[in-house]
């Protein structure tokens, strides 16, 4: 799925081909909260790297989170600008890229149900918004982005 994307300021734009296009995953660890997560969690969806087109790179920061003490590889983007959290890339992954659903302009497809991660990593004041039988996990979920996309068949882009 194709997807555009955008800051708050307009300083950067971006569009990017989206195999995992729902917004279903709601990560409340202490990162996504307090870089991006404006309801005590953040989305992050699933696209191909080498599809990434930028407009205004010159406006982007990057930030490494510190994970058990040691600067993480994954790169936050971010506008500088306005702050806006743009796309999370790792270098072990180099194929992939995860944007922020938060940046997206495109109309996203409603996820079927949600899963709520990380929770050990959650603010007091945060109140979990599950409906009945919706996942929850102290930690990571068994089931990766890619293959909850395909247990609902909602993957996207061939893979």
């Amino acid at each position: 799925m194709h997807l555009d994307g955008s800051c708050h300021c307009g300083a950067v734009a971006f569009s990017v081909e989206a195999y995992a296009p729902v917004p279903y995953n709601r990560c409340y660890c202490s990162i996504c909260r307090k870089t991006a997560g404006g309801g005590g969690y953040a989305v992050n969806l699933g696209a191909d790297a080498n599809t990434l087109s930028v407009r205004g790179r010159a406006a982007i920061t990057v930030f490494h989170a510190r994970v058990d003490g040691e600067q993480s590889p994954g790169e936050r983007r971010f506008c500088s600008h306005c702050g806006t959290a743009l796309w999370v890339f790792d270098p072990a992954y180099p194929e992939l890229v995860h944007p922020f659903a938060s940046a997206i302009d495109t109309p996203l497809p409603e996820p079927p149900e949600v899963v709520h991660i990380l929770l050990d990593s959650k603010a007091n004041w945060v109140r979990i918004d599950a409906r009945p039988g919706e996942e929850q996990h102290a930690g990571y979920p068994p089931e990766s982005l890619e293959a909850w996309h395909r247990r609902h068949g909602l993957l996207d882009g061939g893979r």
